[in-house]
């Protein structure tokens, strides 16, 4: 545990300014995943948040996060979700529809500003893995958690769910695994965790947890989508299979938490296919990793390191080097350009090393390896996200309010 828990900050809207040639940041403050959970809490009465995003007032919230599921994909498969179709079409009044997920546009970084309220450049969670200067190490930050690296340390803010624990019944409904992982303990941390193994269980657990509940938060984490996308692609029957398990699941808590309740539906980041003829090992280019002291985060949004004492030359000789390879199918920057544009909003000192000194985002269906740290099964990933296009960066928000079978409570 850190010695010294810092409150949360107020976070101000994103700088319009941004490096040339880049798309607008993500509308931290305004419209991100970072409202969700801020503006639900709000809804409830509960202090110190703002309703942002202009929920109903409730007495009760269902957050349902369902990892990968893009504002794109979600348009495309409507054929698939014939309970979500309805939703859709019944409106939802000022409640924006879409939101913009974090930079990357990743599950560690998008999450823990769900998780936090506060986007990447404050919670520190900026990729998949990165650079932890004090090591001078790259470490994971989701599924395998380097054992020299604090979660609450690394993210040392309250998250919305531990502060909402204070005031209303808090409760996390996801799989086993996640229950006390260091994902959880850096940015979803706070209020009970319920678990099931599967999607039916868990929607028997919400249901139960919030009928015997008052004013209550709930987030209810799906990641089957996620990845089905991954394995097989997000054009895969797989993958739509997986999306009408969705459709069922959010049409069982229409049915069954109590009537009144709100529910959203939303994702940490969409995704698109990369043909396996476009996954590229970067590391077989030397002129690509000339200079380079360590590479970090995912196929779609790298980071690199530069050796230590390396000036401005050789970081221009890097961003060349890259651009002349790639060409219009990258976004080559540096970190000043990425601060300047507000791609991870606000940025503290602590967090700065953390972010590589040259990034790279892809711009079309291009993932980018480099072979000589990465699993060997890496490349086979079908399904991809992390970078700024639309079909990452823009995910769905869902509001309705369930029927519920009996009368409202609470």
């Amino acid at each position: 545990m850190p010695e010294e828990r810092h409150p949360a900050p107020s976070i101000p809207a994103a700088p319009a300014s941004q490096a040339t040639g880049l798309p607008p940041a993500p509308a931290y403050g305004r419209r991100s995943v970072a409202e969700v959970l801020t503006s639900a809490a709000a809804s409830l009465g509960v202090d110190g948040f703002s309703n942002t995003l202009g929920l109903p007032e409730a007495s009760r919230v269902c957050v349902v996060l369902a990892d990968g599921l893009g504002r794109n994909l979600l348009k495309q498969k409507t054929a698939h979700t014939p309970f979500l179709r309805t939703v859709i079409q019944a409106g939802q009044g000022e409640v924006p529809v879409w939101l913009d997920s974090a930079f990357p546009s990743t599950t560690a970084a998008a999450l823990s500003s769900f998780g936090t309220g506060m986007p990447p450049g404050q919670h520190g969670m900026v990729g998949y893995d990165v650079l932890d200067p004090g090591q001078d190490k790259v470490v994971n930050l989701l599924g395998n958690w380097d054992p020299a690296v604090d979660p609450e340390a690394w993210q040392p803010f309250p998250t919305v769910l531990e502060r909402a624990a204070e005031h209303v019944d808090v409760t996390t409904i996801s799989l086993p695994q996640f229950g006390n992982s260091p994902m959880t303990r850096a940015a979803l941390r706070g209020g009970r965790f319920v678990s099931g193994m599967t999607a039916h269980a868990r929607t028997e657990a919400a249901a139960k947890a919030m009928a015997d509940s008052g004013r209550s938060l709930m987030y209810f984490y799906v990641n089957e989508l996620d990845k089905a996308g991954h394995r097989y692609g997000c054009q895969s029957e797989q993958w739509e299979h997986q999306l009408e398990e969705l459709d069922a699941t959010l049409k069982r808590l229409h049915a069954s938490l109590p009537a009144g309740t709100t529910i959203l539906l939303t994702a940490d980041h969409g995704m698109l296919d990369v043909p396996e003829q476009h996954r590229i090992d970067f590391a077989a280019d030397p002129a690509l990793v000339d200079g380079v002291r360590h590479t970090a985060g995912e196929p779609r949004m790298v980071h690199l390191y530069l050796e230590d004492g390396a000036d401005a030359t050789v970081r221009e000789r890097v961003l060349a080097s890259w651009r002349a390879r790639f060409g219009g199918r990258i976004w080559a920057f540096t970190r000043e350009d990425a601060l300047s544009a507000g791609l991870f909003g606000p940025v503290r000192p602590a967090v700065e090393g953390r972010i590589g000194d040259v990034m790279i985002a892809a711009r079309d269906s291009l993932a980018l390896y480099d072979t000589r740290r990465s699993r060997p099964t890496a490349m086979e990933v079908v399904g991809q996200h992390g970078s700024l296009t639309k079909a990452e960066r823009e995910v769905p928000l869902l509001c309705f309010t369930a029927a519920g079978k009996g009368p409202r409570r609470g």
